[in-house]
């Protein structure tokens, strides 16, 4: 039985603290955060990110120094920031803290984290810390989902929308519908799991570790990421229009039910080109950050969890599920 990390009431919080999504926004969650730790008389210190380059560094600073005092390593951002601190604090022997300031925000929804930060800074300062899953591509962590194809390509130009006419979940759906109307390339992959093997063409991959976001697109193997394994959904090959209908499917919560979406549960799958002469390097996406990984891609639930602290049940989950 795997025992949690200590995250006693004495437990200094060491809080990585994104102030990429506006000034305003993160000075707020800055006094929040103070006046909650100094009510609380809870030692602490902020690490501002103030670049995106800063982020990794910062990270792996406050995880050392967490290891070293016995405390907690906390992140205050969004999907993209909360993803980037978990790879630091997975296998440490720290808890872990989210203070979500994002625009999805599925992590900290799925596991019952307010999206307000005085009501996020309550739940961090009195709950204890619970096993969650992870997922890992090729070791790179993630914590909602990991996609190559045209989901990884819509995240991309998504954040180009957004850059130019700000960051609202209405924005990131009509990016989505632009990128898809324009057309994608197909993929021909070679997928390997549970001793099976297969062949397909398909414009994107998509490989879920969150069951809220699951359920909120209609996946039935939403329940198998409750259960210790991840859910690939693979489109089969479509034409534009084609494909604008499954996006309102999934906008409608019926994804799972159209005949041109492959999906299935698993522990460990590793993805490959087809032919010999396939390609070798890909852009991935992992919760929301796109990166170049070598083929093959092995998917798998991390043998460690990250030791979140997070209320026992989680309503909005528990809401979809009815």
């Amino acid at each position: 039985m795997m025992q949690p990390p200590p995250a006693g009431p004495d437990a200094p919080l060491f809080i990585v603290l994104n102030a990429g999504s506006g000034r305003d926004n993160a000075d707020e969650a800055r006094q929040a955060i103070e006046a909650a730790c100094t009510q609380a008389g809870r030692r602490f210190r902020i690490f501002l990110i103030d670049g995106p380059d800063r982020i990794k560094p910062l990270a792996r600073e406050a995880v050392e120094r967490a290891r070293a005092a016995g405390g907690v390593v906390v992140v205050a951002g969004g999907d993209g920031t909360i993803n980037a601190v978990a790879q630091a604090t997975l296998g440490s022997g720290c808890a872990f803290g989210v203070l979500p300031q994002g625009t999805f925000n599925y992590f900290s929804r799925t596991h019952g984290i307010p999206r307000d930060t005085a009501e996020a800074m309550k739940n961090l300062l009195t709950e204890q810390p619970r096993p969650v899953q992870v997922g890992l591509v090729n070791d790179r962590v993630f914590l909602v989902n990991a996609s190559l194809g045209l989901y990884a390509e819509l995240l991309e130009e998504r954040e180009t929308y957004k850059s130019r006419y700000g960051r609202s979940r209405l924005i990131a759906f009509f990016a989505g519908l632009l990128t898809v109307m324009r057309g994608h390339q197909t993929w021909r992959l070679r997928m390997a799991w549970h001793g099976q093997e297969r062949d397909i063409r398909t414009p994107t991959l998509f490989v879920g570790n969150n069951a809220l976001q699951m359920q909120q697109v209609g996946i039935a193997e939403a329940e198998a990421l409750e259960n210790g394994q991840l859910a690939a959904i693979a489109l089969k090959e479509t034409g534009p229009l084609a494909m604008l209908g499954l996006l309102v499917r999934g906008a409608m919560g019926r994804l799972g039910q159209a005949d041109q979406v492959l999906s299935f549960p698993f522990e460990s799958m590793t993805v490959k080109a087809a032919r010999t002469r396939g390609a070798r390097r890909l852009k991935v996406a992992t919760d929301g950050e796109i990166g170049w990984m070598d083929m093959p891609l092995l998917f798998r639930v991390s043998p460690e969890p990250l030791w979140l602290i997070r209320p026992e049940v989680a309503p909005e989950l528990e809401a979809a599920k009815e």
